[in-house]
């Protein structure tokens, strides 16, 4: 097989076009040869580059259309000379006078049509009406954001209900945090949340959508160090029905789940995943799988939760070849330090689950 056939192959098996009988034998394929298995890894990789240089055009473009829009430097002086009440009335009333203006709306429209204005030669009328009404939410929502980050920069913190969240969890102690890349996409910002309800705010460090994983940074001043990260990530797969746990934060609180492992593929042979028989709602995206010795073995993924009674968890193999893929100028000549000793060989349920508490955070995405 030549070099453009390999890739071509390797194309048609990662953009699924595959049917499940080639799509074993090209499995198969990747463990008995190696360097195609590298050639595969490789590919995944320079797409999902090419997908974060994409995205990050299109957030640039996204951002100066935005101050092309809102005079930001006088919106901030306001807010900087007036701190109080301006932020307060927001928070307390910015809601209310949404649904004000809705209701507005909606008796205009009603009354228009209680006395026969709604006729064919009012069409064009009525399309701009919602025209307008689509313009003035979005400059409300480009607004709202613009608050926001003001807020942030002058530690004001932000109480506003998120859109969405997840889990995470540490890798290192200064605050890198791993969750599933579906967690924070297309997210305006980022906030985790520890075990004592302390907010941080981070930025997305790095992605790989293709494995559906992402890589947070606590950029929060308030922020302290963890300590060493006591779970270690395993290297090596791990065997069928294998004791794990997971815990993460599908409410308010954080949540304790156990089972084991049912399946070493995914949907239609996917080897990113493990099927677990653990139930994995969407607040659990992002947390942490771990086997019964405390070893961090995957990434819980509630994307495919809707196929009833199946739940899976991203390798972690697939984890540390992200750690890995991530290039030297957002590392800026550091280096990632994991953990190699692993802290919670030889305790119980209970106490490896005390340990761990303060290394899980709730994800929270505005």
């Amino acid at each position: 097989m030549s070099e453009s056939q390999l890739l071509e192959v390797i194309e048609q098996y990662l953009n699924g076009e595959m049917n499940q009988q080639e799509r074993e034998q090209f499995e198969l394929l990747r463990k008995q040869n190696a360097e195609i298995d590298s050639k595969v890894v490789e590919h995944q990789v320079f797409t999902g580059l090419l997908k974060q240089y994409s995205k990050r055009v299109e957030l640039e473009n996204r951002l100066n259309a935005i101050h092309n829009e809102i005079d930001v430097n006088e919106l901030k002086e306001s807010l900087m000379a007036h701190p109080i009440w301006i932020v307060q009335m927001w928070r307390n009333h910015h809601s209310k006078i949404s649904v004000a203006a809705s209701i507005a709306i909606i008796a205009v429209l009603s009354i228009m049509g209680l006395t026969g204005k709604f006729d064919n030669n009012n069409h064009n009328n009525i399309a701009q009406l919602k025209n307008e009404v689509r313009a003035l939410k979005g400059s409300n929502a480009k607004l709202s954001r613009s608050i926001n980050d003001i807020k942030a920069q002058n530690g004001v913190v932000i109480r506003d209900k998120e859109s969405s969240t997840g889990s995470g969890f540490a890798i290192t102690s200064d605050g890198l945090i791993v969750t599933n890349y579906h967690v924070i996409r297309g997210a305006d910002s980022v906030y985790v949340q520890n075990y004592e309800g302390n907010s941080f705010k981070t930025k997305v460090f790095y992605t790989e959508p293709l494995n559906d994983i992402a890589i947070l940074k606590i950029t929060d001043d308030s922020f302290s160090k963890l300590g060493t990260v006591p779970y270690i990530i395993k290297k090596s797969e791990s065997p069928l029905a294998e004791d794990v746990y997971t815990y993460g934060y599908p409410y308010a609180n954080a949540i304790y789940s156990r089972g084991s492992l049912s399946g070493k593929f995914g949907l239609n042979g996917d080897s990113v995943r493990y099927q677990i028989d653990i139930p994995i709602n969407p607040g659990n995206s992002g947390g942490p799988l771990l086997d019964s010795k405390g070893n961090l073995i995957g990434i819980t993924d509630a994307k495919q939760a809707r196929y009833e009674g199946a739940h899976f968890a991203i390798k972690s193999k697939y984890l540390l070849n992200a750690i890995s893929n991530i290039p030297s100028d957002i590392l800026e000549g550091k280096s990632i330090s994991l953990n190699k000793k692993n802290g919670l060989a030889g305790l119980s349920r209970a106490q490896a689950i005390k340990k761990i508490d303060k290394y899980v955070f709730m994800v929270k995405v505005y």
